[in-house]
C-alpha cells in the first residue's frame, strides 16, 4: 500500500508581499513537511530571469539587435563587431547578494518559531545557458556564455562562503535545457549538437556546488503567464533528462522536482517515471499541486508507477497569481500531505 506523501518543495517564487510573509505562511501551513524554504524570490526575481537583462545590456560588449529578430518584440543582444572574447567578463550578479539578506530573514524567521528546525534555506538559481540564450542571439551566446558562466559561478562561491553549508541548500532551475530536450517544436530553434551543448552546460553547473551542499533539480517547462511554453506529451523526456543528470553529478543529489500539467490525471502521463533511476539519497517532487481542487487524481495516478515522493507545484507561484491564490496553493500543499510522525 502506498503511503499518503509527507513532504512538500516549494520551488522558488512566491507571490507574497515579502520576505517575512513568504516564511512565516510556509511555515505555518506546511510545518515538518518542509525540509528546505526559498525566500520567495521578490522583487525584479519574481519574473525568474528577466532581471538580468539590465545586467546584461549594461555592459560595454553587448548591444541590442534593430529591429528584434524574435517574434513577439522579444530584445535580443549581440556582441558588439570587434570585441575580442577574452576581455567579456562580469562582475556581480546579484545573487549571492540578495541571498546573503535574505538569509538573515531565514534565521530570525527560525527563531519566532515560523520554521521548524532542520529545515534549509534554499537559494533557486537559473542556468548560465537559460539566461545567455534567452537575450542574445546564438552566434553571441557562444561567445557571452564562458564569461557569464564564470560570473554565476562565482556567485556559487560567494553564497557558500556565506552561509552556513548546514543551513543551505541550492537548486538549479533547468528550463530552456529541458525544451531542447524534449524536442517539440518551441520558441527555443533546434540547432546541431544542442544535447551535447546542454549535457556539458548542466555538468559545469552541477560541478560548481560544493559537495557538502544539499543540491537538487528542478526541471522546468516554464511559466510564463503561469503557463507551460510547450506541454510535455508524457513524464518521458523529464525521465531521460533526469537521469541524464543524475549521472552527470558525480555526487549525490538530494532531489530532483519534476512538473506536472495540470490536466493530466491519466496512467499515460506517469507511465515513464518507472525508468526513472533514482539515487537511494535522491528524493523525487512531482508537481502535481495545481487550483483545479485535482490533486489527489494526480498523486494516485503517480502512485500506480511510483510509490514514494513528495509534492510541489509545476514551477514558482508567482506570474499571473494574486496573494490569496498563493495563500490557497500553499495550503494545498498540507492538504494532501501528512505531516512526518516525530522521532524520539
Amino acid at each position: 500500500m502506498t503511503e499518503i506523501p509527507n513532504d512538500v518543495h516549494f520551488v522558488g517564487s512566491i507571490a507574497l508581499d515579502n520576505v517575512d510573509e513568504v516564511f512565516r505562511e510556509v511555515g505555518q501551513a506546511c510545518g515538518r513537511r518542509l525540509r528546505r524554504v526559498p525566500d520567495g524570490e521578490p522583487g525584479g526575481r519574481r519574473l525568474w530571469i528577466s532581471w538580468q537583462w539590465p545586467v546584461l545590456r549594461a555592459h560595454a560588449a553587448l548591444r541590442e539587435v534593430v529591429p528584434p529578430p524574435r517574434e513577439g518584440g522579444l530584445a535580443v543582444l549581440e556582441v558588439v563587431p570587434g570585441t575580442d572574447p577574452a576581455t567579456i567578463e562580469f562582475g556581480e550578479l546579484g545573487y549571492a547578494r540578495e541571498a546573503r539578506i535574505s538569509y538573515q530573514d531565514f534565521r530570525a524567521a527560525r527563531e519566532r518559531g515560523w520554521l521548524p528546525e532542520g529545515v534549509k534555506f534554499q537559494v533557486s538559481l537559473p542556468t548560465p545557458f537559460a539566461i545567455i540564450s534567452t537575450f542574445l542571439d546564438n552566434e553571441s551566446a557562444q561567445v557571452v556564455l564562458p564569461a557569464y558562466s564564470r560570473a554565476m559561478f562565482a556567485e556559487v562561491k560567494r553564497i557558500a562562503d556565506a552561509i552556513p553549508h548546514e543551513d543551505l541548500a541550492l537548486q538549479w532551475d533547468v528550463c530552456i535545457e529541458m525544451i531542447i530536450w524534449d524536442g517539440q517544436p518551441s520558441i527555443v530553434p533546434a540547432f546541431p549538437g544542442a544535447r551535447e551543448i546542454v549535457t556539458a552546460t548542466l555538468k559545469s553547473c552541477l560541478k560548481a556546488v560544493p559537495s557538502d551542499i544539499e543540491l537538487g533539480v528542478h526541471l522546468c517547462y516554464g511559466d510564463y503567464d503561469a503557463r507551460h511554453f510547450i506541454e510535455p506529451v508524457d513524464a518521458g523526456a523529464e525521465v531521460e533528462l533526469a537521469n541524464t543528470i543524475l549521472d552527470l553529478a558525480g555526487r549525490p543529489l538530494a532531489w530532483i522536482h519534476m512538473p506536472v500539467p495540470v490536466a493530466r490525471t491519466d496512467d499515460a502521463f506517469y507511465a515513464p517515471l518507472a525508468d526513472l533511476e533514482l539515487q537511494p539519497q535522491t528524493r523525487l517532487y512531482l508537481g502535481l499541486i495545481h487550483a483545479d481542487g485535482k490533486d489527489r487524481e494526480r498523486i494516485a495516478a503517480a502512485h500506480k508507477v511510483v510509490p514514494e515522493f513528495g509534492v510541489a507545484t509545476e514551477c514558482g507561484i508567482a506570474r499571473q497569481r494574486t496573494p490569496d491564490q498563493v495563500r490557497q496553493l500553499i495550503r494545498a500543499h498540507a492538504m494532501v500531505t501528512a505531516e512526518p510522525a516525530t522521532t524520539t
